[in-house]
């Protein structure tokens, strides 16, 4: 396993109506990162490279498989067989860009489904897409998870938020998806340039578990985008906390699926668009 990457580094800059000394400053690095699945574990195996994503360096094994699982292209842990670097590091910064993950023989998907994903800008995720059925993934059956929370807990929560982003502190670039208890507390954090990829990451940190983010609540550093409700949904989360806005297709999928959503959530005021009755 290569050491853990700089998340951040300094550049040249000038600074204006500002009185320092300083001549650089801490930019978040972002990176294109390429998913590869491994098919086959007997003498006739093959890749298939399946998704390129803009992201920070750091979790990013994590982040392979908890895109595959967001996808619906691994349902549990089992499914895999090893997840591991492939290649050799970048020769001008050292990084190694391609995970690859090999699945075990009964896995079956449709390469065809992940098509829209081949590139994933770091800031929209699925932007452009003419058609919503071109966007929506087969998501799991089944009950959302039983989740209730006091209003007072839900107040503390963007707070607890900011101080464990030890990313964001330094270069201000970051956005972080976090999961939360039924008493308040962030339970685990993970930050990425995109939006998107903190959240797999999250997902695939709690993958070697039954399921991941199971009886927890998700809270976003940002806006609340259809993309995210659905890979919350592909956990079965009952609860989604934003400290942004919802989008309006977010609050559709979330009214269709019973997922609790609240925006604009800060220490004194939030917003509920859908099943305020999770809130006690």
């Amino acid at each position: 396993m290569p050491a853990a990457p700089a998340q951040s580094l300094r550049v040249d800059v000038s600074f204006h109506g500002r009185d320092t000394d300083e001549s650089t400053d801490l930019v978040t690095v972002e990176e294109p990162m390429e998913i590869r699945l491994g098919l086959g574990t007997g003498e006739e195996t093959m890749e298939q490279s399946i998704s390129v994503t803009m992201r920070t360096p750091g979790d990013d094994l994590d982040l392979a498989i908890g895109f595959l699982y967001t996808e619906g292209v691994i349902r549990s842990h089992a499914d895999i067989v090893r997840v591991e670097y492939s290649g050799s590091p970048s020769p001008d910064k050292g990084l190694y860009n391609v995970v690859k993950v090999t699945l075990a023989d009964q896995v079956r998907f449709d390469a065809a489904n992940l098509v829209r994903h081949f590139f994933t800008s770091s800031s929209c995720g699925v932007c452009g897409k003419a058609s919503l059925n071109a966007v929506r993934i087969q998501l799991p059956e089944g009950e959302r998870d039983a989740f209730e929370i006091a209003a007072a807990d839900l107040h503390r929560l963007p707070e607890a938020l900011r101080a464990s982003q030890t990313e964001f502190d330094r270069t201000g670039g970051l956005h972080a998806s976090a999961c939360f208890d039924a008493q308040g507390r962030i339970r685990r954090l993970r930050e990425d340039v995109g939006r998107h990829n903190a959240l797999d990451k999250l997902i695939g940190s709690y993958l070697e578990e039954s399921r991941p983010l199971a009886g927890l609540g998700v809270l976003l550093s940002g806006r609340a985008s259809f993309e995210l409700i659905q890979k919350a949904a592909m956990t079965r989360a009952a609860f989604v906390a934003a400290v942004g806005p919802p989008s309006s297709l977010a609050v559709e999928l979330a009214e269709e699926l019973g997922i609790t959503l609240v925006g604009f959530l800060k220490a004194d005021t939030f917003n509920v668009y859908v099943a305020p009755q999770r809130i006690v």
